[in-house]
Order: structure tokens, then sequence, then C-alpha cells
């Protein structure tokens, strides 16, 4: 998961996407202060130790 978080004054705004192209492209978009990030959840499979 890719969220975009856009900080101003008066609030915090968090948006979040599925893919990096998805985020990209909208971080290109919204003006302000901004910071994008990868979400990685420790249990998720794509990520899983394999074991011999």
């Amino acid at each position: 998961m890719w969220v975009i978080t856009v900080y101003s004054k008066e609030n915090t705004t968090m948006f979040e996407f599925d893919t990096e192209k998805e985020a990209r492209e909208a971080f290109g978009n919204i003006q302000g202060c901004k910071i994008l990030s990868e979400v990685i959840y420790f249990n998720d499979r794509r990520f899983a130790l394999a074991t011999v």
C-alpha cells in the first residue's frame, strides 16, 4: 500500500493507493507539503521467508 500524507497549518490529510504508479501520478498533482510512503505489513505474504 502507498500513502500520500499532505500537511497544512490546519490539518493533515492521508490518501491511500494500491499501486506505486497510482500514488506517483497523484503525488504530482497534489499541492502543498507532502510525503509519499510505502507501507509494508509484517504479515504480507509477498515478503514471507521461504524455508527449505
